[in-house]
C-alpha cells in the first residue's frame, strides 16, 4: 500500500471507503456493442448503477438493425433513466454526413455522440461495460475530484489477473513510447510527456470531467480515444486541474495480439493519438530512430516486469512480451490525416438533432418487428458489417 503523489493529484484506495460525490448531477456514459446484451458483466454494471442513481445513463450502442430493438428493450428494464443512443441507424448517418461528420465508425465516435447528449448535466462519467468486478464506488471515486474543483479525473488500477500481468498495450507500447519520446527531447522533458507519464494507467477507459471540459474535447474516432482524451485534458485542464483515482480491483476482457481487432491493430491507433497529442503540445518529434529508441525503452521495462512478476510469484513469459514489442514497433511512424471529431462547442450539429435522428432510427426498427427475435437474436452475433465486434476492454 502506497500513497505517493504524481505530478497530477493521485487519490489512493487506502480503504474500502466510498466517498461522497455529486452523482445526482452526473451523466454516466457506458458504450456498448451488441455483444454486451444480457452478459453477466453488463448486467452487473447496470444493476449497480441502479444503486448509484446518477442523473442519467447514456448508452451509445453499436448494433445491427435487427438487434438494436431488443437491446434497447433490455436496457429499459433497469430502474435507471437510460437513453439508448443507437449509433448505426440510417437517419443518424445521413445527418452526420450532411454536416461533414461522416467517416470511420468506432468506439470513439460512439462515445463522442453520447458526450454531446451528456452536456445537459454538470458532470460526465465514462466507463466500459465489460467490467467483471464493477463496484458502486467506481462512479463515486471518479466524480469525487470534480466535486472538489478539479476538471478532469482518470481511473487507474493494476491489471493483475489469473496469476499474470495484463495491461499489455499500456505496459509494452504506450509507456516505453512516452519514455522514448522523452529520451529524445533535448534538455528538460516536455510538459506534455510529464503529464502523460504521470497517469498510472493512461489507456484506462474510465474518466470523468466537467461538462464544460467535455464540450472542449476533440475526440478520436477509434481506439485512440483514451490517450487522445488525455492529450486534450492536458491542453484544457493541465496538471493543476487533473486528478487520477485508484479504482481498486478491476477486471475485464482480454484481447489477442493479432487479428482484425487485436492489440497490434490497436497499437497503431494508440501510437497515432499519442504522437498527435505530443505534436499538438508543440513538441517537434524526431521520427528518425524512434522505433529503435522505443525498442530500447521497452527492453528495459520488460526486464523490470520480469523481476516484478517473480517478486510476486506471478507467471511471466519474457520471450512473448519481447515478441509483442517487436510487433508494436511496426506501428510507429508519423500520424496520418487528422480525423478527430470536433469539440462539441464547435460542432456543426446539435446534440438534440443527434437524439432526434437516433430515436427515429430506433423507433423504426422497433416498429417494423426487426427486434422481435428476443435474446437469442441478439447475443453473441455479428454486427451489420459481418464482423464480430469485441467488447471495449483494452486487452
Amino acid at each position: 500500500m502506497e500513497y505517493v503523489q504524481e505530478r497530477v493529484t493521485t487519490l489512493h484506495a487506502l480503504t474500502d471507503h466510498r466517498p461522497d460525490a455529486p452523482t445526482d448531477r452526473a451523466a454516466v456514459v457506458v458504450p456498448m456493442t451488441e455483444r454486451e446484451y444480457g452478459t453477466l458483466a453488463a448486467e452487473r454494471v447496470l444493476s449497480t448503477l441502479e444503486t448509484v442513481d446518477p442523473a442519467r445513463v447514456i448508452v451509445p450502442l453499436r448494433a445491427s438493425a435487427d438487434r438494436a430493438g431488443p437491446f434497447a428493450d433490455w436496457l429499459d428494464g433497469f430502474d435507471l433513466d437510460v437513453e439508448t443512443l443507437w449509433c448505426d441507424g440510417p437517419r443518424l448517418a445521413s445527418l452526420l454526413e450532411a454536416r461533414g461528420l461522416d467517416g470511420e465508425r468506432g468506439k470513439g465516435r460512439d462515445v463522442w455522440l453520447a458526450l454531446g447528449r451528456a452536456l445537459d448535466e454538470e458532470f460526465v462519467v465514462v466507463h466500459d461495460a465489460d467490467t467483471k468486478t464493477y463496484s458502486p464506488a467506481f462512479v463515486n471515486r471518479l466524480l469525487f475530484p470534480l466535486g472538489r474543483g478539479y476538471a478532469f479525473s482518470k481511473g487507474y488500477y493494476a491489471r493483475v489477473e489469473d496469476g499474470s500481468l495484463y495491461g499489455r498495450l499500456f505496459r509494452l507500447f504506450f509507456r516505453p513510447l512516452v519514455r522514448a519520446l522523452g529520451d529524445a527531447a533535448p534538455g528538460r522533458e516536455p510538459a506534455v510527456l510529464e503529464y502523460l507519464s504521470a497517469f498510472r494507467y493512461a489507456l484506462a477507459g474510465e474518466f470523468a470531467a466537467t461538462s464544460d471540459l467535455v464540450s472542449r474535447l476533440r475526440v478520436q474516432r477509434g481506439w485512440g480515444l483514451e490517450v487522445g482524451t488525455l492529450g486534450e485534458a492536458f491542453g484544457h485542464a493541465g496538471f493543476a486541474d487533473s486528478a487520477q483515482v485508484d479504482l481498486g480491483r478491476y477486471e475485464h476482457d482480454h484481447r489477442s495480439v493479432e487479428g482484425p481487432t487485436g492489440l497490434a491493430d490497436m497499437s497503431r491507433a494508440v501510437g497515432e493519438a499519442t504522437l498527435r497529442a505530443v505534436e499538438d503540445a508543440g513538441v517537434d518529434v524526431d521520427y528518425e530512430g524512434l522505433a529503435d529508441r522505443y525498442r530500447d525503452a521497452a527492453a528495459t521495462l520488460v526486464d523490470g516486469y520480469a523481476a516484478d512478476a517473480a517478486f510476486n510469484g506471478l507467471s511471466y513469459d519474457a520471450a512473448d512480451e519481447r515478441s509483442q514489442v517487436a510487433t508494436y514497433a511496426e506501428a510507429l511512424g508519423e500520424p496520418g490525416p487528422d480525423t478527430r471529431l470536433p469539440a462539441w462547442q464547435d460542432a456543426p450539429v446539435d446534440p438534440d438533432e443527434v437524439r432526434e435522428a437516433a430515436e427515429a432510427d430506433l423507433d423504426a426498427v422497433r416498429g417494423d418487428g426487426a427486434g422481435s427475435g428476443g435474446a437469442d437474436a441478439v447475443g453473441g452475433s455479428a454486427t451489420d458489417d459481418g464482423h464480430a465486434e469485441p467488447a471495449p476492454g483494452e486487452d
